[in-house]
């Protein structure tokens, strides 16, 4: 799998489970204090993240880390 294609399974992942908890993309913004357009960079697969950024993801939509990274 490319770099290119895991950004892009991960922001899916995201996304996925940002609906699921009923969050807008400005919601998540506000719990993770970044920009909206920042989320929406990470769904599109156009932003890299830092361990801390993916802690903090992972912490305010109440999911264990390791589900962000399966991609089925």
């Amino acid at each position: 799998m490319s770099y290119e294609v895991f950004n892009n399974k991960f922001g899916t992942k995201l996304k996925y489970y940002r609906l699921l908890n009923g969050l807008t993309q400005e919601d998540l913004s506000e719990k993770l204090e970044v920009d909206a357009h920042y989320i929406s960079d990470i769904e599109r697969g156009t932003r890299n993240i830092t361990l801390k950024t993916f802690y903090k993801i992972a912490s305010a939509l109440n999911v264990e880390p390791y589900k962000l990274f399966y991609f089925d």
